[in-house]
This record gives structure tokens, C-alpha cells and sequence, in this order.
């Protein structure tokens, strides 16, 4: 697929890994992993897949690829902000500021409600997964008030 110079270009610039913080190392790379499952996911199948859906569902389907998006920023985002709390870039305080923080959690810990519309199959799934590490990236997230 597309633009696969650009992700290991990112991954080796930015990897966890040399900050020697082995918690945050395979969180990180299970966060870029799905960041690129869904960029490619709505990139190259999405449309497909919304194709065949009714009017109500394909808006259904373009709101929870922005939350997919959201999600996968927001992660990403804290992750980061962690790298740099551990390289010694930044101090705890400075990881602690709200902007530093995670954020759109109203948005981002909402879930589809599939009674109401279906999706595409690969869409629940990366929004299932999405959810979950948000979830957890939360909990982390919680615990630098402490």
C-alpha cells in the first residue's frame, strides 16, 4: 500500500523503544500498528464498504470514521508526550498540562450503538480495538495525578 516509506521513516524516528521504557514499548507499537490499519482502512476499503449501506448508515459510518481518527490522534498524541516525559524532554509537570493531556474523552469513549445501524464489519472491529486501547490509554493517563 501506499506511503509504507513514510510509516517505517516514523516508526524509527519515533520509537519508544530508545527511551528505555519497556511499558509504554509495546503499547506504542500495537497504537501505530492500528493508527495504520485505519489510515489504510478508510483510505482504500471504506468508500467500498459504505457503498452498499442506506443513506443513514453511510452517516453513521463517516461519523465513526472521524471518531476512529479521533482516537487513534488522541493516542498517539499521549504517547508522545510519554516519550518525552521519559527522554527527559519534558517534566512531569509539563506532561501534566491539560493540553498535554487526553483529550475528546467524551467523544472518543462513546461507542456505536449497532442496534441502530450496521456497519461494515471491518469497521466495528477497528472501532472495537480503537475503544479498547483508548481505555487503557485513559487508565495510564489517570494515573499522572497520583
Amino acid at each position: 500500500m501506499a506511503d509504507n516509506f513514510d510509516n517505517d521513516k516514523l516508526t524509527s524516528t519515533l520509537d519508544v523503544s530508545s527511551g528505555g521504557v519497556s511499558f509504554l514499548d509495546g503499547t506504542y507499537r500495537e497504537a501505530l500498528s492500528l493508527t495504520r490499519e485505519i489510515r489504510d482502512y478508510i483510505a482504500y476499503q471504506w468508500r467500498q464498504d459504505c457503498e452498499a449501506l442506506s443513506p443513514m448508515a453511510r452517516l453513521s459510518a463517516s461519523c465513526e470514521s472521524m471518531r476512529l481518527t479521533s482516537r487513534a490522534t488522541q493516542i498517539m498524541a499521549w504517547l508522545f508526550v510519554q516519550k518525552a516525559l521519559h527522554a527527559g524532554e519534558i517534566t512531569l509537570e509539563e506532561a501534566r498540562a491539560p493540553e498535554r493531556r487526553l483529550a475528546d474523552q467524551g467523544v472518543c469513549t462513546a461507542f456505536h450503538d449497532e442496534g441502530k445501524v450496521a456497519l461494515p464489519e471491518r469497521m466495528l472491529e477497528l472501532l472495537q480495538r480503537s475503544h479498547d486501547l483508548y481505555l487503557r490509554i485513559q487508565r495510564l493517563d489517570a494515573q499522572l495525578d497520583r
